[in-house]
């Protein structure tokens, strides 16, 4: 009845969805200058908003909304979220950006370190050797950085993918190479001993063995 008191709504009035904003004639684009990928500047189309993110036994969710259009249509109209409400347009599509680096390098220490699959008891054993995988990754990286200094990483390829940059698979295989190559192919002696592999034997097979490992 109306003159029943009860709790005072959680939620107003359901908003348009963002698709029906991108029909909407109305709805008002900012031309923004932004950093992109690669260190570039682009320009896009922006508008954004504030909303609840309501979600079915849950409270609702302070969030501010920004939808993303490329004027020369590369690539589709694309929502962001962010729960910053004081945080403007431009700064939540900078802050987007970069997310694709961190999703990468979560992905390349999961396949290569074994974050989030070690198999420990406690979460205390977790939290130990998860940093610590994590420590090691800047520190193959930068021991490639050494080795490699004004020179150019050995980027491996195949037949049917072709790469333009190294990833973490060819800087841990390399940094791998030069440790081995600096056990098995050095010898201090003044006469060096007879063996039955040829050095560029040994070195392709150090070769081999490090993309494998």
């Amino acid at each position: 009845m109306p003159s029943k008191r009860g709790r005072k709504p959680l939620k107003g009035k359901r908003q348009p969805s963002l698709k029906q904003r991108l029909t909407d004639p109305t709805t008002v684009w900012e031309k923004l200058s932004v950093r992109w990928y690669n260190g570039t500047i682009k320009e896009i189309l922006a508008f954004s908003g504030a909303s609840l993110w309501h979600t079915p036994g849950e409270p609702p969710l302070s969030i501010r909304w920004v939808v993303v259009r490329d004027p020369k249509g590369e690539f589709e109209d694309t929502p962001i979220l962010c729960t910053d409400l004081a945080a403007t347009t431009q700064q939540i599509i900078e802050w987007f950006v970069p997310r694709w680096n961190i999703e990468v390098t979560f992905e390349e220490l999961r396949a290569h370190l074994g974050v989030e699959t070690q198999r420990q008891w406690s979460n205390r054993a977790i939290a130990r050797t998860t940093p610590c995988l994590f420590g090691l990754f800047s520190l193959i990286t930068l021991m490639a950085l050494g080795i490699v200094k004004h020179g150019r990483l050995p980027v491996s390829q195949s037949a049917w993918y072709a790469k333009e940059q190294g990833t973490f698979s060819d800087v841990i295989a390399f940094v791998r190479l030069q440790l081995w190559a600096a056990r098995y192919c050095v010898d201090s002696l003044s006469q060096p001993q007879s063996t039955k592999l040829q050095p560029d034997i040994i070195n392709q097979l150090l070769d081999t063995l490090s993309e494998a490992a």
